[in-house]
């Protein structure tokens, strides 16, 4: 695998910055290199945030995402922010009911209810982040399913096990429908 770039972009409190440190997490538990970084602004719930993660085969020399391969988007701000650093030929996964000005680009678009699908599907809208792994990792093949539960299984609270891997079965599910 070459490097992969990716950025989980929405708002304080969603879980982006969880569900990026999990994916680099999932990613050396598969024998990966990984880096995880974060930014947000001074709210900590409802300000702007994003979780970034480098993922390759090889040593990691520059930690920050310029440019994305995948680019997920959970906000309207986060889209607007962000996309302009997607990369000619990325993945674009924003959420269909906060993004409502989809963006436009030289991308594979993915318009998903990743939001809907963790509150009325899973019964909680906390695991949004966790569904949103679901989908990268389904559309963007980047790692084995067990390495991806191991790392989610690794970073969430204890008793919430059983909530999180259905989170992460329906967010493949998503993925899955999305593809056809």
């Amino acid at each position: 695998m070459a490097r992969i770039d990716i950025r989980l972009g929405g708002s304080g409190g969603q879980g982006t910055i969880t569900a990026a440190a999990i994916l680099g997490y999932a990613a050396v538990y598969a024998g990966k290199k990984a880096v995880q970084t974060k930014s947000y602004g001074p709210e900590a719930r409802g300000g702007a945030a994003r979780g970034e993660v480098v993922i390759s085969d090889e040593d990691i020399n520059y930690v920050k995402v310029l440019r994305s391969d995948i680019l997920v988007a959970l906000t309207q701000e986060a889209c607007d922010k962000f996309v302009v650093d997607a990369k000619e030929g990325s993945i674009v996964i924003v959420d269909d009911f906060l993004v409502k000005n989809k963006p436009q680009g030289n991308f594979k678009l993915y318009s998903l209810p990743i939001i809907k699908t963790a509150a009325e599907d899973v019964g909680k809208s906390m695991v949004a982040n966790i569904v949103t792994l679901g989908v990268v990792n389904e559309l963007a093949n980047l790692i084995d399913y067990e390495k991806l539960e191991k790392g989610v299984l690794s970073k969430v609270p204890k008793g919430t096990e059983e909530l999180n891997k259905k989170a992460l079965q329906a967010g493949i599910e998503l993925a899955r429908k999305a593809k056809k």
